[in-house]
């Protein structure tokens, strides 16, 4: 029992240690599988539990949740309850569950981003939580945009069916201020969050980057 008990604390320190950089991994696996099973006519239960594992592993770092184990338990009642609402047949009973995953991975991305600009000094687990916070972005706004459009159809016009990858290609295309136009926001709540997450994304690119840079290039023995 004591020698169980001794491997998984060196597991849970192996990934405090590490967290962020899981988080990246699981969110870029994500972010790129997505489309490649959308275009494999998977399921679209797949891409929502990959969306539900990268939620997971994007909250587990956050010290809120790790120091509140009831915290961490009302969250997987959450992801349980999306087959649930689906078994309801209600389209936009269904679609909260998703809200309510895309509002706790952008909170998520804030935590990662915080993480990263109070960093003194520049290191890996730091890197991967700005790049992690960046991905967070682009993921769950998408989902959200994806509820919005399920909650009150013709929010967005597309030419095509604005499925989930639709939603994420949208909201990178947004967040790097591409802004192809095959996809565009109709209602006001839609253009809103798009002005947010591009004008954020320029605000990441100028903020965080140079926040970064200015400790790369700091002396290791000044303090920031």
């Amino acid at each position: 029992m004591n020698d169980a008990t001794g491997k998984l604390a060196a597991l849970v320190r192996a990934y405090l240690l590490r967290r962020y950089a899981i988080l990246f991994f699981t969110l870029l696996s994500t972010f790129m599988l997505s489309p490649i099973l959308s275009a494999l006519k998977f399921s679209g239960a797949l891409v929502e539990w990959m969306l539900a594992a990268s939620l997971l592993a994007a909250i587990l770092p956050v010290n809120a949740v790790r120091n509140h184990p009831r915290l961490l338990v009302g969250l997987g009642l959450i992801w349980l309850a999306r087959p649930l609402t689906n078994w309801s047949g209600h389209e936009v009973i269904s679609a909260l569950v998703p809200g309510i995953w895309a509002t706790i991975g952008l909170v998520a991305a804030g935590a990662a981003l915080r993480f990263a600009m109070r960093a003194d000094q520049v290191d890996a687990e730091h890197l991967y939580a700005a790049l992690s916070a960046y991905l967070l972005a682009g993921i769950y706004f998408g989902l959200f945009y994806w509820v919005l459009e399920q909650v009150s159809p013709g929010t967005f016009t597309a030419t095509r069916q604005f499925s989930k990858t639709s939603a994420l290609y949208f909201s990178f295309v947004t967040l790097a201020t591409l802004g192809y136009g095959d996809i565009t926001p109709s209602a006001d709540v839609a253009r809103g969050l798009a002005i947010v997450e591009g004008v954020g994304g320029q605000l990441f690119l100028a903020v965080l980057v140079a926040r970064l840079v200015s400790l790369y290039s700091k002396p290791a023995n000044q303090s920031s």
